[in-house]
């Protein structure tokens, strides 16, 4: 697309945060950036229940959750359907790399966040992401 938008493969989004005023920021901020987002939940069955019934592009979840299970549950519950995951923590785990594209560390900004997106939205076109936002650890490197 000559001097457009570059296409996203990254468009539906499942939110998966049980920290209220940042599941509401993060919704907000993606639908302000165009996302779809899916729906908002904040524990492993609803996760679970949504990566089974909808469509989506990409999972933005929290490590810590409350109730039963944590978002490594809930990565594992999206690798079974082939669905990617972002983790959005505080304290990125060893256990999070070999389920996850990558870590943004909390707190983060909208640009950061829009950044971080961008980024593995490249990396999963198979390009390498122009500039990675600081707070954003990617697990594997883009396949050039």
């Amino acid at each position: 697309m000559l001097f457009g938008k570059r296409e996203r493969l990254i468009r539906r989004i499942l939110i998966v945060e049980d920290e209220p005023l940042v599941a509401f920021d993060n919704e907000h901020m993606l639908k302000d950036d165009g996302y779809e987002v899916v729906g908002t939940v904040d524990n492993l069955a609803d996760a679970a229940e949504a990566i089974g019934r909808e469509r989506i592009d990409l999972v933005l979840t929290d490590i810590s959750l409350a109730g039963e299970g944590d978002g490594i549950d809930v990565a594992r519950a999206a690798g079974a359907k082939g669905v990617p995951v972002l983790f959005v923590t505080g304290h990125c785990t060893e256990q999070a790399r070999p389920l996850g594209l990558g870590c943004l560390s909390k707190p983060y900004s909208e640009k950061v966040l829009k950044n971080a997106l961008d980024a593995l939205d490249r990396h999963l076109q198979g390009k390498t992401p122009k500039r990675l936002p600081s707070q954003l650890t990617l697990f594997v490197e883009a396949r050039a």
